[in-house]
């Protein structure tokens, strides 16, 4: 069975761009989910996206309803591929990679395999994926569906979520400005302080006394040794 549902909303220009700046690391320091698996990894380093999520899902052997979703996308589209647990089949390699290319995909996310990682690396086409394979799908178009919520390295994505990715790995949110926001507002200071926590670290200061760890695993095992000597009574 074939599913095509229409096009997501993109999300607002202006907040793709302030989110662009932050490391999807730092986000990691205060947010525990959205995070696709690391396994799922960049083919070019260096590069940082954000884009609107564009799903779809494919069985194992066929590939046609990539070509179909490739024609649709909108430059700045993050195109994300579950491909249903296979773990043998390349979706997409060089030919593919340059309509994407064409079309002005951001990056692809692909829960699965691709092939002719050189041409995809010389297109500088972005995409994350979990390795290479000789194995390659087939156009056959037997079932799929598009802009359908997907799995993505064990993180829910749907259509119109908003997709943070770079070397480090791929974090997925939700289109909503105030969550998005907040994300942006808590890690610009956190970024900004960096430089400062280095200069202190390599001018001889610990970092559990900078992170505040010191004293907290101080005052737990202050309170554990009180909680022992009850029991020794």
């Amino acid at each position: 069975m074939l599913k095509v549902c229409p096009m997501p909303p993109q999300a607002d220009a202006a907040l793709l761009a302030r989110l662009k700046e932050i490391d999807p690391t730092t986000i990691g320091h205060f947010r525990h989910y959205g995070f696709v698996d690391p396994e799922v990894r960049a083919l070019i380093p260096g590069r940082r996206v954000v884009g609107t999520a564009v799903t779809v899902c494919m069985p194992a052997i066929d590939s046609a309803l990539l070509h179909y979703v490739v024609s649709r996308c909108r430059p700045g589209d993050v195109l994300v591929i579950d491909r249903l647990g296979d773990r043998r089949h390349a979706c997409m390699g060089g030919v593919v990679a340059a309509a994407m290319k064409v079309a002005g995909i951001a990056a692809v996310i692909l829960d699965g395999l691709a092939c002719d990682f050189a041409e995809i690396r010389e297109l500088d086409l972005p995409v994350w994926c979990r390795g290479e394979a000789v194995l390659t799908a087939k156009f056959m178009g037997v079932g799929g569906a598009i802009n359908i919520p997907v799995s993505c390295g064990g993180v829910a994505v749907t259509p119109g979520d908003i997709v943070l990715a770079d070397s480090g790995g791929v974090l997925v949110l939700p289109p909503d400005a105030r969550e998005v926001g907040y994300c942006i507002g808590k890690s610009l200071p956190m970024q900004a302080g960096e430089p400062d926590k280095l200069t202190e670290i390599r001018s001889g200061k610990h970092i559990g006394d900078l992170s505040g760890a010191n004293q907290r695993i101080d005052a737990l095992l202050a309170a554990q040794a009180e909680e022992f000597a009850k029991w020794r009574k």
